[in-house]
């Protein structure tokens, strides 16, 4: 099958010279192995949800390193309309290659979640070479482009799936449209759909003075309360995922086991995850400006 739905990726380099990116308000860094990478925030909403399908897959970590290298050689982590021949979407898939109609392809989850089922195809995946395993899946027309975004790639993946806990940060601007809660709660069921029916992640609504450690001022936000059962993995990876998704969401702060990401914090102190006292510790607070 992997053969099957290869060859679809010759063509990306000439599409994204083509399109370029759109101009996107406000970046998201994340540090590791001696570097940092910055995305634009519809990037890194996308690699958030990359991220989040493995994670509820229940897949290694690697398995999302290696989404989202292969993520950013083909479509610049942006789930674009076009591309070589009739490839489309984040990984460039092609419906003539068997990966779906177009329809499917477009939707994010959907084209991730074809890609992790190739990838699981691929013996050994989890300890072979980035390249190498992107390569296997794609069969692109450019095998040793995917080695060029391995590190991103890792840094990524490492915050997404909670590995490196308070790593993801964003500088954003004030938030403009307000979103409801409800719709951030719909989004987590929709991105992490076992893991939600399985009951290993909850939530609810919930007054924010009662559940953050901080409430910023004047921002009207209701709380998002996300139990993740104690898992603190999973808890770093939603933490992250929230942040990820805050120029989306209308996202204000974002805080768990102590440490808080403040939507309003510029400057220097902007690019961590301070330290907080008070509210609930043991589960993540999404403040959202709305309600």
């Amino acid at each position: 099958m992997v053969l099957l739905l290869g060859g679809i990726a010759g063509g990306s380099y000439l599409a994204l010279e083509r399109y370029g990116s759109p101009a996107h308000a406000g970046t998201c860094v994340a540090t590791g192995l001696g570097t940092s990478h910055r995305y634009t925030t519809d990037r890194v909403a996308n690699a958030a949800l990359i991220s989040a399908i493995a994670v509820d897959r229940g897949m290694p970590p690697r398995a999302a390193s290696i989404a989202l290298a292969t993520a950013y050689q083909e479509s610049r982590l942006q789930n674009i309309d076009h591309g070589d021949r009739d490839s489309l979407g984040l990984f460039q898939q092609r419906p003539s290659q068997g990966w779906g109609t177009e329809e499917e392809i477009m939707d994010p989850i959907y084209s991730a979640n074809a890609f992790y089922d190739a990838l699981e195809q691929v013996e050994g995946y989890a300890q072979g070479d980035i390249n190498d395993v992107a390569q296997e899946v794609q069969r692109s027309g450019f095998p040793e482009a995917y080695r060029d975004h391995e590190t991103e790639g890792r840094l990524y993946a490492s915050a997404l799936t909670g590995q490196s806990g308070a790593n993801l940060v964003c500088s954003l601007e004030d938030v403009g449209a307000t979103v409801s809660p409800e719709q951030v709660r719909a989004e987590i069921a929709r991105q992490f759909p076992r893991l939600t029916e399985a009951g290993r992640i909850t939530t609810a609504l919930a007054g924010a003075a009662e559940s953050a450690p901080q409430v910023p001022g004047g921002a009207g936000a209701t709380a998002l309360v996300i139990d993740v059962g104690g898992d603190e993995t999973l808890g770093w990876a939603l933490a992250n995922w929230a942040v990820a998704r805050a120029a989306d969401d209308a996202v204000v702060q974002v805080s768990y086991q102590g440490r808080v990401w403040d939507r309003a914090v510029r400057g220097e102190q902007a690019a961590r995850w301070a330290d907080a006292d008070g509210g609930d510790s043991e589960r993540v607070v999404v403040l959202v400006a709305g309600g």
